[in-house]
């Protein structure tokens, strides 16, 4: 066993490696006219990836339609794929299409642009400057939490999508865009359907209700956006915000240049508040079923903070707060898959992967081996906690390498700040009819909606049974998580 493991990770690199037996073919299901593999990924593609990685190993070779495509599915497959030789790759075919309403955001363009726009952007997520944006975190989830009754049903995910959105207006646009949290909403679930669309062919092609549905979500978008933009222009405030910035280094304000401006704009919209929401609502789910990490949560934002709002030196120090987060992002991450797609042949593992091919890594799939996480199903904030260290490129719920989520620190604070302050004010209970069922697009969400009622946190919660995340490997439905 030993000796065969060696074979398969002693590689020079993805891009081409002396004693790579190029006369090997991966293993995978017969590849046919991909249609059957096709079908199955769109009906149920975390089922798919879970059989193909338990059927042929790390490294699988399948069709999605005339497109051929690799599963990865070790840490070190990870390592070289998206930080050896990331710079290689281009973006996936679902970010490709993406650009039809996002544009040249940095979630979909491609270097030397991608290079040049992150680095005119990153100073807006440097750490002092995220440090300032704290006081806003804790300050909006406590009026939040102050809006809320107890005993009234409350849609989890609705409210932390509405949250986060108000928190990105405020903190990188100075702008309170909450109110068009609905609409929003709408749309990012229309372009959630893309995914859908991909992988059929012609599909670009064809007069489909999806794709004309697109192109009112790009105009509902551009409506919101270039409204920012013009307002920020009219007014010539410089109010030391993404925005600003973005403008600034516009120049001359042409066309083109307010464009890239709206691009970045969208990306950061979307990427910034949808994927931090489904983190937070993953998180309150899962501490609703194990109220003794939820009264530990408690006890620590009590010894750090007393009554006090929590701001940013608290950060730091809410070392259980993060643990559950980052354990939930574990289980739940917010982005559970990365595409890319090559443009020359390159090596994975012992295998040659064609020009044209698409290759996958999944965080959900990883996140869960057991040969890399103690008790893979079973929610334990404590292993972020201990000295044994996480395997190295097993768990990144956030990317590695340089396309790395340029807002993670971002992401960290205002998860933790945000956890933290609903916990000290509410218990979490999940009403009986609540189960999750996940909804595998871009991101991870919910399918279903997360009916919760509230108690204030100095109650004994009335119910809220203690459940592990043991659940069938298919993991269509995770389990009917209700209070009893």
């Amino acid at each position: 066993m030993a000796l065969r493991v060696a074979q398969i990770y002693c590689w020079e690199g993805l891009a081409g490696g002396k004693g790579v037996n190029r006369s090997q073919h991966a293993p995978g299901p017969k590849p046919g006219l991909g249609i059957r593999d096709l079908v199955s990924f769109r009906r149920d593609p975390i089922a798919f990836f879970q059989n193909l990685a338990s059927h042929y190993g790390d490294v699988t070779h399948f069709r999605l339609g005339w497109k051929n495509a690799f599963l990865l599915n070790h840490p070190d497959l990870v390592h070289e794929f998206l930080v050896t030789h990331g710079p290689s790759h281009v973006r996936g075919p679902v970010m490709q299409r993406s650009r039809a309403i996002m544009g040249d955001g940095l979630l979909t363009s491609e270097d030397p642009l991608h290079a040049t726009q992150r680095r005119l952007i990153q100073p807006a997520f440097h750490r002092d400057r995220v440090a300032r944006h704290a006081t806003v975190m804790a300050k909006y989830t406590s009026s939040v939490c102050a809006r809320w009754r107890p005993g009234e049903p409350l849609e989890l995910r609705k409210e932390m999508m509405s949250l986060t959105l108000a928190i990105l207006g405020k903190t990188l646009f100075d702008t309170p865009i909450s109110e068009n949290a609905n609409e929003i909403g709408e749309a990012v679930t229309e372009l959630m359907a893309l995914v859908d669309l991909v992988f059929v062919p012609f599909s670009r092609y064809l007069p489909l209700p999806g794709l004309r549905r697109l192109k009112r979500v790009r105009a509902r978008f551009d409506r919101l956006i270039y409204g920012l933009i013009d307002e920020r222009l009219r007014s010539g405030v410089d109010h030391g915000d993404l925005l600003s910035m973005l403008l600034h280094s516009a120049g001359e304000k042409s066309a083109s240049s307010i464009r890239q401006v709206r691009d970045e704009c969208l990306t950061i919209l979307l990427a910034g508040h949808e994927t931090i929401a489904n983190a937070l609502t993953y998180a309150l789910f899962l501490l609703a079923q194990h109220s003794d990490f939820a009264e530990n949560l408690r006890i620590e934002v009590e010894k750090i903070a007393g009554q006090r709002e929590l701001g940013a030196e608290d950060f730091d120090r809410l070392t259980f707060t993060r643990a559950v987060l980052a354990e939930s992002m574990r289980l739940y991450p917010p982005v559970w898959v990365l595409g890319r797609a090559i443009t020359q042949p390159c090596s994975v593992g012992p295998y040659t992967a064609p020009a044209g091919s698409i290759l996958f890594v999944s965080q959900y799939l990883l996140h869960r081996d057991s040969r890399f996480f103690h008790e893979p199903l079973r929610f334990h904030p404590h292993r972020f906690l201990e000295n044994s260290p996480t395997q190295r490129f097993a768990y990144f719920p956030f990317g590695i390498g340089p396309r790395r989520c340029i807002g993670e620190g971002f992401a960290w604070m205002e998860g933790v700040l945000a956890l933290a302050t609903i916990m000290r004010n509410w218990n979490i209970e999940l009403l009986p009819q609540t189960k999750l069922v996940l909804d595998a697009k871009i991101t991870l969400r919910p399918r279903s909606p997360i009916q919760v009622k509230l108690t204030p946190a100095q109650q004994k919660a009335t119910s809220g049974a203690q459940t592990t995340c043991e659940q069938h490997p298919s993991e269509r439905v995770t389990t009917r998580l209700a209070a009893s």
